[in-house]
């Protein structure tokens, strides 16, 4: 059995991207009702040497909209990471939602063997699409999520796993 390149990516971005913006909520509602300046939470890190929550939701939403307009083969979309709030970031997350949302599945199908070539952190790298899919965007993607929801939960946001997998 195949799998559906579009299935296992703009779905599951839209759902996961949900769910990573109603933890960044729980984590607003946390720092209005704890009085906590919500910069504080923007920059918190798990160690001083990894990327803040702010940079963590920016990263998996840029994951997301690359992957899909990459297996499509258009050009990523370049947007400003200045995001500075929780609304900020939710507005963030809703754009990539609208973007990825604006996908075919016939934009997406049969694209297991496009070539896709990137640079991260002036690396060159190139993939065959199902294996840049599986091996590199979504384990990425994921990774980011994790990361944002880790930071908040480390902080006192009392988020669980129902909250990250979204509860169904």
């Amino acid at each position: 059995m195949t799998i559906s390149m579009y299935s296992a990516s703009v779905p599951v971005y839209q759902s996961m991207l949900a769910n990573l913006k109603g933890v960044l909520a729980k984590g607003a509602d946390f720092a209005a009702a704890k009085k906590i300046d919500e910069s504080v939470l923007m920059n918190a890190r798990l160690a001083p040497d990894m990327f803040p929550l702010s940079r963590q939701v920016q990263i998996a939403c840029d994951f997301a909209k690359g992957s899909v307009a990459r297996l499509a083969g258009l050009d990523v979309p370049k947007w400003e990471d200045n995001e500075k709030s929780f609304a900020d970031l939710a507005a963030r997350i809703d754009k990539t939602i609208a973007y990825i949302s604006e996908f075919s599945a016939a934009q997406i199908e049969g694209q297991e063997d496009r070539a896709i070539e990137l640079t991260i952190a002036g690396n060159h790298m190139s993939f065959k699409g199902q294996p840049y899919l599986l091996h590199m965007a979504m384990p990425n993607f994921y990774f980011h999520v994790a990361a944002a929801y880790a930071i908040l939960r480390h902080n006192g946001v009392e988020i669980g796993k129902g909250d990250f997998l979204g509860r169904r």
